[in-house]
């Protein structure tokens, strides 16, 4: 396998993917969930388990014992725990970058088992001070609405928690998020704000990014308009570029490090507006769950270790069956961005076609994510899951323990949810074919006990190395994005051509288009 993390072996030239090969071509013809349930009465056991703050079943799944012990095999045989042994090291496993990969770190105690971390001072240092001014602003009467501005990474994480975590935001702010470049977004977040009260982060690891520095230039204009005098109380830049936030009249900054991949960023400075909704107490227990599920990744395990399991199941999915896409059913009305969060999660993490050495990739990799809250997704798409041509294994997200006190909603959600999943399982017959439903469609279940800070962070870091498996074994770097970068540069050359009319050396199709938006003949 060689000594660096590039050379892992890749999972198509393992003994262990050949042997898969040969159990899916056995299994897909004959395997039925429910002749499965019959003759094993202990499948819900073996194949449910408790982690940090997560109880997963995931005995609907299109596999048994066999086939998951040879999916265990392939991630011993592919180095899947040197590879993670070798991240958690601070090993520069992001290879195109040159990068560690450190996230994890953000969310660990100044005095656990990272302790030796040279990074882990600074960590804690630009934690103490973000979380103070945190608290600074929360006990601020006059400042009554809080915008982050950012995109990516600097607004799907924080927007997503924020959102989730609602129940425990006490500090009577509102917050807002601006992340599209499109005008109306930041138009519609400004109108009714008054610039005196507002507090505008600005969320940009360069300070260069083109849709968050348009908005934050035009926020800027705003206030300034509006009668602000003080630009450097009421703002304030999550960025490393402390020159360029200096320039724009910014003088509070935090700041991150290279190892600090957008997407998993909420842990970082980049999560002020989940700290400001609820509090440094509250913030530190969303760390200390995400640090829970870590332990558990890197201690448990193969055969329970939770996201291993799942980052397995991935794999058999994609490549062996053959499914392209996983809808997310969160039955929990404040994670009603998680699908949008684990979209960039994990399609911007694995939507990749080579490998660690440039190879293009003989087989698939990232799935399309996709789906809606709850019964909101059962009236509009569960139509095709139930009784579409494709299957599509569905994740649903509960929670046990309401945050409300309004009678009979929970108990009617949760039975939703369980019905959902057993009637994708379960099927019904009907001669008629109309109301036939074939079933023996997979799903997974995923049930925290309520939805809280600590909750969410372990959820979080669940899905993070559960990514981290998968692209693992398809051999590929979880942790670079290059395909973002090409549309960016082909618009900063388009843009002043809406101006001018130039059409020089572009495409027939984007000349006929930009000579339309001009209302040129």
């Amino acid at each position: 396998m060689g000594d660096l993390p590039g050379l892992r072996l890749r999972c198509d030239r393992s003994n262990a993917w050949r042997l898969l090969r040969t159990l899916h071509m056995a299994h897909d013809a004959t395997f039925d969930l429910r002749s499965a349930f019959a003759q094993n009465p202990g499948r819900f056991e073996a194949f449910s388990q408790e982690a940090p703050y997560v109880f997963a079943d995931l005995s609907k799944n299109l596999i048994d014992s066999t086939i998951e012990d040879q999916l265990l095999a392939l991630a011993r045989e592919c180095g899947v725990e040197q590879h993670r042994d070798a991240m958690f090291q601070g090993a520069p496993i992001n290879e195109t970058e040159q990068r560690a990969v450190k996230h994890w770190l953000l969310r660990s105690p100044a005095a656990g088992t990272d302790a030796h971390d040279p990074d882990l001072a600074a960590v804690h240092a630009v934690l103490d001070a973000m979380l103070a001014f945190a608290e600074s602003v929360r006990s601020h009467a006059a400042i009554t609405d809080v915008v982050n501005i950012g995109i990516g990474g600097s607004d799907l994480g924080p927007q997503m928690a924020v959102l989730a975590l609602d129940a425990f935001a006490d500090s009577g702010k509102r917050l807002h998020f601006v992340s599209n470049v499109d005008g109306h977004e930041l138009a519609a977040t400004l109108r009714g704000l008054n610039p005196g009260n507002t507090l505008f982060l600005v969320a940009s690891k360069t300070f260069t990014t083109t849709e968050t520095m348009t908005n934050a230039r035009s926020a800027k204009a705003w206030f300034l308009a509006g009668g602000g005098t003080d630009v450097a109380r009421h703002f304030c830049a999550l960025t490393t570029n402390v020159e360029a936030a200096a320039a724009f009249g910014i003088r509070t900054t935090f700041g991150f490090w290279d190892w600090v991949g957008g997407r998993y960023s909420l842990w970082s400075a980049i999560g002020l507006p989940i700290a400001i909704a609820i509090g440094g107490p509250g913030f530190r227990a969303f760390l200390a769950g995400a640090h829970a599920m870590d332990c558990h990744f890197r201690a448990a395990p193969l055969e329970r270790n939770l996201p291993v399991r799942l980052g397995l199941l991935d794999v058999w999915y994609r490549n062996f069956c053959g499914f392209h896409s996983r809808s997310i059913a969160p039955y929990h009305s404040a994670l009603r961005r998680w699908p949008a969060y684990l979209q960039q999660l994990e399609m911007e993490s694995n939507g990749k076609r080579v490998d660690m050495q440039g190879n293009p990739l003989g087989f698939d990799t990232a799935p399309v994510l996709w789906g809606e809250p709850g019964t909101n997704g059962q009236h509009a798409y569960f139509q095709m899951l139930h009784q579409g041509t494709d299957v599509v294994p569905v994740e649903f997200v509960a929670v046990r323990d309401a945050s409300h006190t309004l009678p009979g909603h929970h108990a009617n959600l949760l039975a939703n949810a369980l019905a959902q999943a057993q009637a994708l399982m379960l099927g019904r017959s009907d001669p008629g074919g109309h109301r036939d439903f074939p079933g023996n469609r997979p799903s997974s279940f995923l049930l925290l006990d309520a939805l809280t800070p600590a909750s969410l962070g372990a959820l979080i870091a669940l899905q993070e190395h559960r990514v981290f498996v998968s692209g693992s074994l398809w051999g590929i770097n979880s942790f670079d994005q290059w395909g973002v970068e090409l549309g960016k540069v082909l618009a900063r050359d388009i843009e002043p051509r809406l101006a001018s009319g130039d059409t020089t050396g572009l495409d027939l199709s984007t000349a006929g288009l930009l000579r339309r938006l001009r209302r040129q003949a």
